[in-house]
């Protein structure tokens, strides 16, 4: 019989003697109560990595780019150098189609933790979408992390042995962007004109992600003008007339429907590939 299966083998005892029975009634018990704690130690182990935690869910996780840097340079998200700039400092992700949504989840934020190595600290760390990720074997959401973002997950003195593993499960949950006082910036496109207007959208807080932008005129002009998604964190508006600066641009969120106006955040004599800083910025919720 081997040692590592619970089958009874046909085997034939001499039951003439009471004492006989006695010596087979308890081998039989013992068996049993072998099988029974191998039974259990094995679904302890299945379940120490498979069950979720509460409120997270699965996916999975590589990371891209230098060990110690940000992924890519602004990725398809339009960030650019900023990703590795604070307040992101480095710490992004490319998302999958389920996080990345066709752009409008740029800067949705969220904490990962890993599981399944030793060298999971089992320590959250926030994470913001920042690019897209290719879909990536049978994982329904992945997640492929800065360098630096994918080693934060590690213990202590253990980023290298983690960044070496290369492809593991995380749990991950969407939590409320927190910029820590810095306020919602808009990067002007470089291609924008007096007719067109584009610019990049960024450090909202809370929700993070955006369903609808909308700009006014001013001084005189009272009417909000729609702005079309144009890709990434961009969104757009052509114009058939000159737009009259300064402008002020209105903000819903994507998953709570906040509203937010930044009051002539853009200036008389803006100029492409400048940025400018709105005085304003969503709440950052402790509970999301």
């Amino acid at each position: 019989m081997h040692a590592t299966s619970c089958n009874m083998m046909t085997m034939a005892f001499p039951f003439h003697h009471p004492f006989a029975l006695l010596s087979f009634m308890s081998f039989f018990s013992l068996l049993l109560i072998t099988c029974s704690c191998s039974r259990q130690l094995r679904l302890h182990n299945v379940s120490h990595t498979l069950v979720l935690d509460s409120g997270w869910s699965l996916a999975g996780a590589t990371w891209y780019g230098p060990p110690e840097g940000f992924g890519s340079d602004g990725g398809a998200c339009g960030y650019q150098g900023a990703v590795g700039q604070p307040p992101l400092s480095s710490m992004v992700a490319a998302g999958s189609e389920a996080l990345f949504n066709g752009g409008k989840g740029c800067g949705g934020c969220y904490e990962v933790k890993c599981i399944g190595n030793k060298a999971c600290s089992g320590s959250p760390v926030t994470v913001v979408i920042t690019d897209q990720s290719p879909e990536y074997g049978n994982d329904a959401v992945h997640f492929d992390l800065s360098g630096t973002a994918f080693g934060s997950m590690a213990v202590s003195g253990k980023a290298h042995e983690l960044r070496n593993a290369g492809v593991l499960k995380l749990h991950y949950r969407r939590v409320s962007c927190n910029y820590g006082g810095v306020n919602i910036h808009f990067h002007v496109d470089a291609g924008s004109n007096p007719y067109y207007f584009a610019t990049v959208i960024q450090y909202e807080n809370g929700d993070g992600d955006l369903s609808q932008v909308d700009l006014q005129e001013g001084p005189t002009k009272r009417t909000w003008l729609p702005m079309q998604h144009s890709w990434g964190a961009t969104w757009k508006l052509n114009s058939g007339s000159p737009l009259r600066p300064p402008f002020s641009i209105r903000l819903k969120t994507l998953r709570t429907g906040k509203t937010l106006v930044a009051i002539n955040v853009i200036p008389e004599g803006w100029q492409p590939g400048r940025t400018y800083q709105a005085l304003v910025n969503f709440q950052a919720s402790s509970v999301y």
